[in-house]
């Protein structure tokens, strides 16, 4: 029975008490005054449709939202945008404080969307491995399990074999570079020792996968000059917030060679200004201490003083609102880019941030640093990683070449 305001029992639109706390929470996180009243004026005129609808409230769902946003054809498709902007949020509050259920797991998911992600919890919580390496292999795998239920009636991981799998490694290298082909066996690899833990395979299958050739340490690592890197720092702007923000993320890269997803996973509670020290979270959930040099602990109090105002724990934050942490390391590659182009660098290398770790290094060892001191900065787990700036030093190296042979043989 339906009455007033209520269906099945459940209230009907959004109590004021619920927008009131949305929108508190939207000017926690840096939002303006003049944003807000638009929300409201969004959020209102959803609630109100909602009651017309007869829409529960603990019901609410991306449908309606979708629904709501296209109730009328001539919508301009701006205004579209700013409601769906509005709401999609204001959806995701509710869920998170329980007022609204979180839907299970869709009902169309397929057999092999299913697998994929008992294999993503499997990477994730038994084998520790970082969100930013789960975004590398999750698609790898599910292409994968895909391609197996579109050439038959059905998935069954029992059924896979080896000749399966090396066909589908071999069709998906072709026109691939070296590393991408690399990164499909590894994904493919791990997927088949993860189905023989699970007991779907009978052997483990993952010794069939066939290995990628690469060479390892062909080529020099590319980097920066130290002319490059102080030029790079010098083109930043401490006077504006972005450039405070900014200035230290370059400073974490050039002096401690960190790496871009640790940069933008950083917490205000790993940096330890009593004891000099900030806590850096690794690969393989490995959590070391290093030294907060000077300069860098300065760059970060300026702009943590200065330039940062949120009620977010992470240390790097959006300028605009949501004023969030940073969205991961491709932000932090964002933002050496946008640096290299003020200072008229034009590095030859993809991985922008990481310029800066191989330059650390490389620095290091043309002052007679050992491979041992170096991996130890670099919180290098093999020392194979760290072996590939033996090459760097050219002043070593023509100690130990051997001459060139020349007419009348060798001298």
């Amino acid at each position: 029975m339906t009455t007033d305001g209520l269906e099945g029992g459940m209230p009907l639109g959004l109590p004021a008490s619920h927008i009131e706390a949305f929108l508190e929470d939207l000017r926690g996180a840096g939002y303006a005054e003049r944003t807000i009243r638009k929300k409201r004026s969004v959020v209102t005129a959803f609630t109100r449709w909602t009651k017309r609808e007869r829409i529960a409230l603990d019901r609410l769902g991306d449908c309606d939202i979708a629904a709501f946003v296209k109730r009328s054809s001539e919508t301009p498709a701006e205004r579209v945008q700013f409601e769906m902007a509005a709401l999609r949020p204001l959806l995701e509050y509710l869920r998170a404080k329980s007022v609204v259920v979180l839907p299970l797991t869709p009902i169309d998911a397929s057999p092999a969307d299913e697998l994929n992600k008992r294999y993503l919890d499997y990477l994730r919580h038994d084998r520790g491995l970082a969100e930013n390496s789960l975004r590398v292999y999750g698609p790898l795998v599910r292409d994968f399990l895909a391609s197996q239920m579109a050439g038959g009636s059905g998935l069954s991981p029992g059924s896979f074999d080896a000749l399966t799998i090396r066909r589908y490694l071999l069709a998906r290298s072709v026109d691939r570079s070296a590393e991408s082909s690399r990164l499909l066996a590894t994904a493919l690899r791990s997927l088949c020792h993860f189905l023989f833990l699970r007991g779907d395979t009978l052997v483990d299958l993952a010794v069939s996968v066939p290995p990628v050739r690469t060479w390892r340490q062909s080529s020099l690592p590319a980097l920066l000059s130290p002319e490059e890197v102080e030029r790079v720092l010098d083109s930043t702007d401490r006077s504006t917030s972005r450039g405070c923000r900014d200035y230290a993320i370059l400073l974490l890269l050039a002096r401690l060679g960190l790496r871009a997803g640790e940069i933008a996973s950083l917490e205000l509670g790993d940096l330890l200004w009593r004891s000099g020290e900030i806590v850096v979270h690794g690969k393989g959930r490995m959590v070391e201490h290093l030294p907060l040099l000077s300069d860098v602990g300065e760059a970060l109090a300026g702009y943590l003083r200065e330039a940062r105002a949120s009620a977010s724990r992470r240390v790097f934050v959006r300028l605009l609102a949501p004023r969030v942490g940073l969205a991961g390391p491709a932000a932090i590659d964002h933002i050496v880019r946008l640096a290299f182009r003020r200072a008229g660098v034009c590095p030859a290398s993809r991985g922008a941030a990481h310029l800066f770790r191989h330059s650390l290094a490389t620095r290091m060892i043309r002052h007679g640093a050992s491979m041992a001191e170096i991996g130890e900065v670099l919180r290098h787990r093999s020392p194979n990683s760290t072996a590939i700036y033996a090459k760097v030093s050219f002043e070593a190296l023509r100690g130990v070449a051997r001459p060139w042979p020349v007419t009348g043989g060798a001298r």
